[in-house]
């Protein structure tokens, strides 16, 4: 039986492509183990699949900012690297396949000192700092972004990131039914995104006179962003979040507005949804959204507003400028050769997986 090592963590967007793989591999008959930092969100995550085995090692995070932790997280690493060498050791896989996230960067060293070859993912357009240090023991790193390949060192292969399949199951009708939303008008569908919402949801929520003239809004505001002078407006529906619901919401959606998150953006392309991306400024993050955001745009997948210049005016002559040119988008989204990347990282792993 082939056995695969799976790691990726720290958050949700390390660990929901390797969830998307997983289906697939169980179907192609492997054992999956997964190594990840105990009480973490992938253990969390991971625990709730069946058929694969989760195993801890201590981490430490890779800071580029002064921190006391600074001192001790780097002993914390080493515990971790000599950890998922003896896990590794123990298991024998046939290839190691890594997300990012710094609990990574111990198992790709533990797979590096067993001579077991690592497929790396990145999601960004420009590397991550734990993906910078497991590259050079990668075979070859999976890129969502083809202009991330130039960053691989001459190992990066335009894959697409992973989508899971009940995502792109959702029906039209059901979702229409759910929201209460008529057939005959367009649905908007606004996703904040976890952290950063809040101004999006003002704007949003200042606008919808004017959108809701032309738009049916499905707003997923964020937990704890409800807004009860908006209830009951028209053609407004407002929901902290969705679950099972999510693939229905999806496919009854003829626009999005959305941060620019690679998982985010993924799912976008794959879903062939039209969609205005206002990115995560760079000036608080790292600015991988505003680079991801530029991708798109250059390639005539998304039209993007800046949130320094979003004002209820500009997003609504923004949407309205989506939705009467949505045909191009279309027919852009056509054009990707990597639409959904669950067989491009297949293949890779199948390459490189030690025989």
């Amino acid at each position: 039986m082939k056995k695969i090592v799976m790691t990726g963590g720290g958050t949700g967007g390390h660990v929901t492509p390797n969830l998307a793989l997983i289906p697939r591999l169980q179907k192609d008959g492997w054992e999956i183990h997964y190594i990840g930092a105990a009480n973490s969100v992938e253990q969390e995550l991971i625990s709730q699949v069946k058929g694969v085995q989760f195993h801890c090692v201590a981490v430490g995070k890779l800071r580029r900012y002064f921190d006391i932790k600074n001192f001790s997280d780097p002993f914390r690493v080493i515990k971790g690297v000599a950890q998922a060498t003896r896990i590794i050791r123990k298991i024998k896989p046939n290839v190691v396949f890594s997300k990012g996230g710094f609990v990574s960067v111990p198992v790709v060293y533990g797979a590096h000192f067993n001579r077991v070859p690592v497929v790396t993912h990145e999601s960004d357009l420009t590397p991550g700092l734990a993906n910078k240090l497991c590259l050079p023991f990668a075979a070859a790193q999976c890129c969502t972004f083809p202009e991330a390949v130039k960053h691989a060192r001459g190992k990066g292969v335009y894959t697409g990131s992973p989508i899971r399949e009940e995502i792109l199951q959702g029906d039209r009708e059901r979702g229409l039914r759910y929201f209460g939303f008529d057939a005959n008008l367009p649905v908007l569908m606004v996703v904040g995104g976890s952290s950063g919402a809040q101004a999006i949801n003002e704007c949003v929520r200042t606008a919808l006179p004017s959108l809701t003239e032309t738009f049916q809004v499905l707003h997923l505001c964020g937990k704890g962003n409800l807004s009860a002078d908006h209830e009951g407006t028209r053609n407004y529906v407002q929901c902290e979040y969705l679950d099972k619901e999510m693939a229905d919401a999806y496919a009854c959606a003829d626009l999005l507005i959305s941060r620019a998150g690679a998982n985010a953006l993924s799912e976008i392309l794959a879903l062939r949804k039209p969609a205005l991306l206002i990115p995560y400024p760079a000036e608080v993050s790292r600015g991988d959204q505003v680079l991801n955001a530029e991708s798109f745009r250059s390639r005539g997948l998304s039209r993007v507003l800046k949130q320094a210049d979003m004002t209820p005016e500009s997003l609504m002559r923004e949407v309205v400028g989506l939705y009467r040119d949505r045909g191009s988008f279309f027919d852009a989204m056509d054009r990707e050769q990597a639409a959904n990347g669950i067989d491009g990282v297949i293949e890779q792993i199948y390459k490189y997986a030690k025989k």
